[in-house]
């Protein structure tokens, strides 16, 4: 990998964190990264621009940030506020600006780290409920899929910029 810049994971950081709790925060960051290279630099009409009725690159990372946001709630034990459910109204309104969305995705992420941090020494076999019907689950189980969840629509917003990008293009 000369010159290339190691993955979060492979950076030899985070060592004072728990194996599990450090590998959400590696994904964060990662995402972090990935979202910022490959969508960063989009205009506001290639991030709101639909390709074949696939989700925009706007979507992709209002709901990155809402949806960290929202599992790390439940992680901590907590219920959805009236805000949180309102905000996941709105994610996919089209009209969202380049210089907001980013905010928003580095907010949720820096502030996700650190709810992670905050949960790394507990108990990952401990209960946890999601949602209006309460579906158990665990701490871990909640920490894990905040990564994976992420890491999944990072993936997303990344084909979709480069869609978006290539028919701007042509």
């Amino acid at each position: 990998m000369s010159g290339e810049k190691l993955e979060p994971w492979l950076r030899e950081t985070l060592r004072d964190v728990p194996p599990v709790a450090r590998a959400v925060l590696h994904s964060l960051e990662h995402a972090g990264e990935d979202l910022t290279k490959w969508c960063g630099e989009l205009t506001d009409e290639q991030l709101n621009r639909r390709v074949d009725g696939i989700a925009s690159v706007a979507f992709q990372l209002r709901h990155v940030a809402r949806s960290v946001d929202r599992l790390l709630t439940y992680a901590e034990g907590g219920a959805l506020s009236d805000e949180q459910l309102r905000a996941l109204q709105t994610e996919m309104d089209p009209g969202a600006r380049r210089e907001e969305l980013f905010a928003e995705l580095t907010s949720a992420l820096t502030r996700g780290a650190e709810r992670v941090r905050a949960l790394a020494d507990g108990d990952l076999a401990e209960a946890r409920f999601i949602g209006r019907k309460r579906i158990e689950t665990t701490l871990g189980g909640l920490l894990v899929h905040t990564a994976e969840h992420t890491q999944r629509h990072t993936g997303q917003a990344i084909v979709i910029a480069k869609l978006v990008s290539r028919a701007s293009k042509l």
